[in-house]
């Protein structure tokens, strides 16, 4: 093999993460449904012929840790019969899979009849069948509830469909022209990555390929190792909680251990709640996803999505647990257990590295779908995914209306929905007070309301963080708590629980508040400027900032009165010695 130089090796990693990200752009760009192509909700990634990851497009983080896991089962099924002209595809948890409406679309990659990588697209779906419109809903209470199954299958053989897969596929969903357009979108990015790995391969010939691509691996090992290393030695654990179990049922304790010792970390999930009767269980790949992303979060070097990030991690999920499902534990609402996963690996993380790690955002992504016929029978299902707000940083604030640092989603254009669906947005923005107090403040909470337009349907809420409000850290506050209003026809008020199954008749409104991102730092630390420029910005009142801030706001020019602050903050201020969160 031969010997690669540094800039070779750069190059070659600039490359395959611009492939990556050029696949992305395909899937995007050929998507048919809106949580693909508004959402955002995919992932893309290169593999070497092994099924190492070599390169993830910037697509969803939370997907990183997700694909060894995929791809080694599939060695496991398929060793031996891997050939041209294969596309393999995957939606079971339990077999390699994230959860049902997550499906992965592999295709190998081969040189002359040698396999030299896999190109691999993971998309959410619409719908896959199961009871609920949109394949996802927290009181599923087991995986044949989520959805369609899709063990490891051969998709095409030898550049051959398998039309039989594409036709249970069309009979098992409600939506299947939505289906049936994104599997090929997935299947457009595959060959997106297969031709760039090829133009690679022309261009420095298959030995320098692959010897780049198993470098690349070690180089991220090497930089990760480095970082770890020079943190202190040491452990710390945190605890977090879900509101609830999915089904109404008690809070979900989520424990981590996060221990650092010479140049790897363990995160120890010891001590967490069993595995749950709602569909809110992590499979163990989806929580080596979320240790990976904070690790990753808090590095400071600048080192390649490939598997090598992983090598320095030790986890430990035990089976059973609400962080390792078990058959037949359902899912499909996994992604609110991995939001508040990454909420308590960076809690245990801000034990050890105080400066370097957030306060809570605002829960994750809130999840609400909307399911039902259209006046002429058709069926649709409208799935938003509300993308909110971050927590105040050791050095700035948190920011408002930004997708949190566990997802890379967005939220769909008022516009988008009310062409596409019979809904209609009634309101949608920041809430003033919500983002929680600290020498920097937390995000805001964002709120939306919709109005269904027509009919009756199905109604299925994510969300979290109304109990257990985001933290703040270092006498920062916690973030205000999120609200679900169903709002009736008859002027009644249903607060609705934050995981739940429902209906909604035309003219019922649906109102959600997502949670604000806890503070970072004691609020009488804050400039009375800053807060001042937050009065006149909408984002605290002037009652918030003297309760919260010990800041007086002149209410005729909305400026600071600096005797009155003085003052007032001399009344309250008292030294709080620095603690661990």
């Amino acid at each position: 093999m031969p010997k690669i130089d540094p800039i070779t090796r750069e190059i070659m990693q600039n490359a395959l993460a611009s492939a990556a990200d050029e696949m992305a752009m395909a899937l995007y760009r050929t998507a048919y449904s809106t949580i693909v192509r508004d959402c955002l909700d995919y992932s893309t990634s290169l593999c070497d012929a092994d099924g190492e990851m070599i390169a993830q497009g910037i697509t969803i983080p939370l997907h990183l840790g997700s694909v060894p896991f995929a791809m080694e089962t599939l060695f496991k099924k398929f060793d031996g019969d891997i050939n041209p002209g294969d596309v393999f595809i995957l939606n079971d948890p339990f077999d390699g899979g994230m959860h049902i409406p997550d499906i992965f679309i592999v295709k190998p990659i081969f040189w002359e009849e040698e396999r030299v990588g896999f190109a691999v697209s993971t998309a959410h779906h619409l719908d896959l069948g199961g009871r609920l419109p949109g394949s996802s809903a927290c009181d599923n209470t087991e995986i044949f509830q989520d959805g369609f199954r899709i063990p490891w299958l051969k998709l095409y053989r030898a550049g051959e469909p398998d039309e039989s897969i594409f036709t249970l596929l069309r009979a098992n969903v409600r939506v299947p022209q939505m289906a049936i357009g994104d599997l090929r979108a997935q299947l457009a990015a595959c060959h997106i990555g297969e031709r760039a790995i090829h133009t690679l391969i022309q261009r420095y010939g298959v030995d320098t390929f692959t010897t780049c691509a198993n470098s690349l691996i070690d180089y991220t090992e090497q930089l990760v190792r480095a970082e770890i290393a020079s943190w202190p030695d040491g452990s710390h654990t945190f605890t977090d909680y879900m509101d609830s179990d999915g089904v109404g049922g008690p809070p979900v304790r989520l424990t981590v251990t996060m221990t650092v010792e010479g140049d790897s970390l363990t995160a120890d999930f010891t001590g967490t709640n069993p595995q749950v009767r709602g569909a809110i269980n992590n499979t163990l790949s989806f929580t080596a996803s979320v240790v990976a992303l904070c690790v990753r979060s808090v590095i400071r070097e600048d080192i390649p999505n490939t598997a090598g990030m992983f090598k320095p991690l030790k986890i430990i999920a035990p089976a059973g647990t609400v962080v390792h499902g078990v058959m037949p534990a359902a899912s499909s609402m996994r992604g609110i257990t991995g939001f508040r996963l990454a909420d308590t690996v960076f809690g245990a993380l801000a034990g050890l590295l105080p400066d370097q790690v957030l306060a809570a955002g605002e829960g994750g992504n809130s999840l609400v779908i909307i399911g039902g016929q259209r006046e002429d029978r058709t069926p649709y299902v409208y799935y938003e995914l509300m993308s909110g707000t971050w927590g105040a940083r050791p050095d700035r604030d948190g920011i408002d209306g930004l997708c949190n640092p566990a997802n890379v989603a967005s939220n769909i254009p008022v516009e988008q929905a009310e062409s596409e669906y019979p809904v209609h947005i009634e309101r949608y923005g920041y809430v003033t007070d919500s983002g929680g107090a600290g020498k920097f403040r937390g995000g805001l909470g964002l709120e939306r309301e919709w109005r269904l337009l027509s009919g009756e349907a199905h109604l299925a809420i994510r969300s979290d963080r109304r109990d257990h409000l985001p933290y703040g850290l270092y006498g920062g506050k916690s973030g205000r708590g999120s609200i679900n209003v169903l709002h009736h026809t008859d002027g009644d008020e249903e607060v609705l629980q934050t995981m739940i199954s429902t209906s909604m008749k035309a003219e019922e409104r649906i109102y959600h508040r997502q949670a604000g991102g806890g503070g970072w730092g004691d609020p009488l630390q804050r400039l009375p400027t800053d807060v001042a420029h937050d009065v006149k910005n909408g984002k605290v009142s002037i009652e918030a900032a003297r309760e919260a801030y010990g800041v007086v706001i002149n209410e005729a020019t909305l400026a600071v009165d600096e005797a009155a602050t003085t003052a007032l903050r001399g009344q309250t201020h008292a030294d709080k010695p620095k603690a661990a969160p």
